[in-house]
């Protein structure tokens, strides 16, 4: 990784916050969503798309690992408001469901 692109990557790292469904809402109805797999590290994906990295981003589109947010799971995260990560790469919103973390019982 370039200097550049590690310093890239920190910014967009400092960027990333938790955020609620309600607050992205807006963003759904621009089309302004991207779905980032909850396996997939979010600040790379945003980093590519920050980059222009067509040949990755086509990549990861094709594999199923970003994506634009479809209706049916902005439904289900209405329904179930569960712990979101969003970063923004203008015009776009990179959004993630981070994984349910295991209860302590």
């Amino acid at each position: 990784m370039s200097e550049e692109s590690s310093t890239l990557y920190a910014k967009l790292l400092g960027e990333t916050a938790s955020i609620t469904w309600q607050e992205l809402q807006p963003f759904f109805a621009r089309g302004a969503l991207l779905r980032v797999a909850s396996d997939f590290d979010l600040i790379a994906a945003a980093q590519a798309v920050a980059e222009d990295d067509r040949e990755k981003v086509t990549a990861w589109l094709a594999e199923g690992h970003l994506g634009k947010l479809e209706a049916e799971q902005a439904q289900d995260w209405l329904e179930r408001d569960p712990s979101l990560w969003a970063v923004v790469v203008a015009p776009w919103v990179l959004v993630q469901e981070r994984a349910a973390k295991p209860s302590l019982h």
